[in-house]
């Protein structure tokens, strides 16, 4: 009989993996990505441009995970539903968010100002962010990050080339910080921690801003603040510029046009004014270039706004107007409270009959006072999943 001959490690490896999956047992019951040839020339591929030993890789990936899941959530739904900003906003003006931001301000005072000193972006800016994305560390995600990126990396053609890039950050950041590949948790798209930071933007943006020679986004709410500031600063963050600012129409006009404009800031003052945009308040507040947002909400007029360049700096870390609009107006809420005025909580159930003009006085939703400011005390460890 003639015998078989193996041509390449990649052969050996797989072979190896086969075996320790066997012995393994039920642990490795899921798909074997490593049996793919695909997956086999991107283990080849990152090994030899990264260094990396690829035995260890293959080992990871064979006990990965195809989530389904996953691919559920990812893929856009068939038909979709009308877009509501009072209804997403109320998902992140709650009392939940308001109260835990206020006393995520009290618990890091300190830490907040030196990121805007060292970065110039204020604390509630960064609050804000911390907020929507996981409500102060509350709610990081119990994906695991690498059975997640598999999953999209290999079985999610839309964005497969994105979610391959992100894996072999992972593993690049897995080697840069010892640690395990199958170690991280977080959302379905891979996104990490308190900030969640995809992999390449941990690499790229976190800052060990605690001083303590690592950066800890399971557990640390400092190195969260710090590398939040740095990404921020590091796609054009200005320091004391404007982000937004509610504006009318007049009897007329057409907004369609500016709005095709993009989310990037490209209209000048004088061509809103001359189109028919109109400052709620007695002034523009900036003579810089801006772009007309639309926050549209069913049986309710749209509002517009004008965002600013920090605006679409905001847009750079979620690429969504309604996004960047519920962490400038939590961020405001949350500075209104800091400053011991009232602060109102967004009705969780909007109504067709709250109906007004743009720049009509809405009917007010409930108000609380803010607690005082209390004393900073020691950050507080959280538990690595919630």
């Amino acid at each position: 009989m003639k015998r078989r001959t193996l041509k390449t490690p990649a052969s050996l490896l797989r072979l190896g993996v086969a075996f320790l999956t066997l012995a393994l047992g039920p642990v490795c019951a899921h798909a074997d990505f490593t049996a793919r040839e695909d997956v086999s020339a991107f283990i080849e591929e990152i090994s030899a441009r990264n260094g990396l030993d690829a035995a260890p890789i293959y080992v990871a990936l064979s006990r990965a995970s195809y989530l389904p899941r996953v691919i559920d959530l990812i893929t856009p739904p068939t038909k979709r539903g009308a877009r509501s900003w009072h209804r997403y906003r109320s998902q992140f003006l709650s009392r939940t968010h308001i109260e835990g931001g206020l006393k995520a301000w009290a618990q890091y005072e300190s830490e907040l100002r030196r990121a805007e000193k060292q970065y110039g972006v204020p604390p509630e800016i960064i609050l804000g962010i911390l907020g929507v994305e996981t409500i102060y560390g509350r709610n990081t995600g119990n994906f695991e990050a690498l059975s997640a990126l598999a999953t999209l990396a290999f079985d999610y053609p839309p964005r497969a080339e994105l979610f391959r890039g992100e894996l072999e950050s992972l593993f690049l950041l897995a080697r840069e910080q010892n640690r395990d590949p199958a170690s991280y948790f977080g959302s379905f798209a891979g996104a990490i921690g308190w900030p969640q930071f995809l992999p390449s933007s941990i690499r790229r943006y976190a800052v060990d801003f605690n001083g303590d020679g690592k950066i800890d986004f399971d557990n640390d709410a400092v190195d969260a603040i710090g590398s939040i500031a740095n990404y921020l600063r590091e796609h054009g963050w200005t320091a004391g510029a404007p982000v937004a600012a509610r504006v009318r129409l007049l009897p007329g006009t057409n907004p369609a046009p500016l709005i095709a404009a993009g989310i990037e800031p490209s209209l000048s003052k004088e061509q809103l004014l001359e189109a028919g945009i109109r400052p709620l308040a007695n002034a523009l507040p900036s003579d810089s270039e801006a772009t007309l947002v639309d926050l549209e909400t069913p049986g309710v007029d749209t509002e517009y706004w004008l965002g600013y360049r920090n605006f679409y700096v905001i847009t750079r870390y979620n690429r969504s107007s309604f996004y960047a609009m519920a962490v400038f107006q939590l961020a405001d809420t949350l500075r209104t409270g800091r400053d011991g005025g009232n602060i109102e909580i967004a009705p969780q159930k909007p109504t067709a009959t709250s109906k007004a003009s743009p720049g009509a006085k809405a009917t007010k939703p409930s108000k609380t006072k803010s607690p005082a400011p209390r004393k900073k005390s020691s950050p507080a460890k959280r538990a690595k999943r919630p």
